[in-house]
C-alpha cells in the first residue's frame, strides 16, 4: 500500500497533525473527546488491525528514525 502523495512528501512529524484531524473527522469525534482519548482509545475506535502483521522492532523504528532525521 502506497500513501498518498500529499502524505508521503515530507517528514513523518510534518504530517502527524495532518493525520490526526482526518482521523477526528472521520471518527466524528467533537474536539474535547478527540484531544481527552489515548492512543489505545483512537486505535479501537479505529478498529482491528491485520492480525497477521508483525510489530514493528526496534531495530525498525531506528530505521524510520534516522530516515526521518535525513527528511
Amino acid at each position: 500500500m502506497t500513501a498518498p502523495s500529499r502524505l508521503r512528501e515530507g517528514r513523518l512529524a510534518d504530517t502527524v497533525p495532518r493525520l490526526l484531524a482526518i482521523a477526528s473527522q472521520r471518527l466524528g469525534w467533537a474536539p474535547d473527546t478527540f484531544w481527552h482519548a489515548t492512543p489505545a482509545d483512537l486505535m479501537l475506535a479505529l478498529g482491528p488491525t491485520d492480525p497477521g502483521a508483525a510489530p514493528l522492532t526496534r531495530g525498525d523504528i531506528a530505521r524510520m528514525m534516522e530516515h526521518d532525521a535525513h527528511g
